[in-house]
């Protein structure tokens, strides 16, 4: 078993910063790929950005440029930068851990852009 725990969340304005952070514990070893989604009120789940256990990291087009995904060699500590925030970006995020084929999820953290 995995638990996840994001911190980080919370209330910013268009053009502002966010730093999200997902602490992993548990049966961590053999983690293969860590993520964070989000999911907006009445939409789906989306992937915002993923790296995988070689390092290799994949984004989001909307959100390219913008945030950056990076994680702790020991894979306990999963963060997401978030710069130049759009309206458009608030939801909950979501830490993701996959798992020798098993998902696992946080509970969620708010983060609103709003002015």
């Amino acid at each position: 078993q995995v638990q996840l725990v994001e911190s980080g969340g919370g209330l910013v304005q268009p053009g502002g910063s966010l730093r999200l952070s997902c602490a992993a514990s548990g049966t961590i070893f053999s983690i293969t790929y860590m993520a964070w989604y989000r999911q907006a009120p009445e939409k789906q789940r989306e992937l915002v950005a993923g790296i995988s256990s070689d390092g290799s990291t994949n984004y989001a087009d909307s959100v390219k440029g913008r945030f950056t995904i990076s994680r702790d060699r020991t894979k306990t500590t999963l963060n997401l930068q978030m710069n130049t925030l759009k309206p458009d970006d608030t939801a909950v995020y979501y830490c993701y851990v996959n798992r020798l084929a098993k998902d696992y999820w946080g509970q969620g953290t708010q983060v609103t852009v709003s002015s």
